[in-house]
């Protein structure tokens, strides 16, 4: 048995629905009291701000940016997001763009969204994007090996991707959409932190079903478990559909729940998001509606 199936077979983690289900019912039951200005602006500031689109270009992700520029000087009472998330090509044109401290460039890379392509372009992209300045690099798990149960080189190649990384932070994008079944989600979970990555990621939001409670609830149980065992703390990020202050209550209160407080910040929970912001920021201002960015 090589060492990955062993961490695998010797991990607790919940994967019952009806188990999984009942503990979301009583997370829940939490959220109204977590609907506070604070809370909202913690959640702001840990906002992967994204533009992924097929018609991005110099020039919008340009603008995009000085929007970001533009929060700290018309909402100086407030923190801004945590990082602004584009393809590995923008990588450059975020850093040199972006004129506030504290916010992170974060990019997509490694043959997103489908992780399908050889491991020597991943690497290249990841080193090119880092190269460029990206601070973070967020990359697909290999699907096929996974469900191949290929494990030694699904995480030989993550930890490979890692090592271009550098210092950056790798987020590993587990696709939980496409996986669905708890177990699935546990195990990709599992592999992702075992391979170096420094986050764990739900979705890419391009192709299967996004983000879901469920999957967070598993993969935050695994990083509780990681950390219990290792002494190494893994964030999570939620992607992909999170549109809404509600929405983003339901992670914040999962996270808040499972793991606990200190991981309430931008250096262990993301969201990534393109419209979210807007909410809560809405929420923030007490306002009905609002478009910022």
């Amino acid at each position: 048995m090589d060492r990955y199936r062993k961490v695998i077979e010797e991990s607790n983690v919940p994967v019952d629905k009806d188990f999984i289900k009942k503990a979301l019912e009583k997370i829940s039951e939490k959220i109204p009291e977590l609907r506070t200005t604070d809370v909202y602006t913690r959640i702001f500031n840990c906002i992967d701000l994204t533009t992924l689109n097929t018609t991005d270009s110099q020039n919008s992700v340009t603008g995009f940016i000085q929007r970001v520029n533009d929060f700290d000087n018309e909402y100086p009472q407030y923190p801004n997001v945590a990082a602004v998330c584009v393809f590995s090509n923008f990588a450059g044109v975020v850093k040199t763009s972006l004129e506030v401290t504290g916010v992170k460039t974060a990019v997509v890379a490694g043959g997103f969204p489908s992780g399908q392509t050889f491991t020597e372009v991943k690497v290249a992209d990841v080193a090119l994007a880092v190269s460029e300045g990206a601070d973070e690099v967020d990359v697909v798990m290999n699907l096929g090996m996974l469900r191949d149960k290929n494990y030694e080189e699904l995480c030989d190649e993550l930890i490979e991707v890692k090592h271009a990384a550098k210092d950056a932070h790798m987020k590993v994008i587990i696709e939980s959409g496409a996986l669905k079944d708890a177990e699935q989600i546990r195990d990709a979970s599992i592999l992702a932190m075992y391979s170096d990555a420094d986050f764990i990621k739900t979705s890419t939001g391009k192709v299967y079903e996004g983000a879901s409670p469920e999957a967070a609830y598993v993969m935050c149980q695994c990083i509780k478990e990681y950390y219990e065992k290792t002494g190494r703390k893994v964030g999570f990020k939620a992607a992909g559909g999170v549109r809404s202050a509600e929405d983003a209550l339901i992670y914040y209160a999962i996270v808040k729940e499972v793991l606990g407080d200190e991981w309430l910040n931008n250096s262990l929970f993301r969201i990534g998001a393109s419209s979210l912001a807007n909410a809560i920021l809405a929420k923030m201002l007490d306002e009905a509606e609002v478009k910022y960015f």
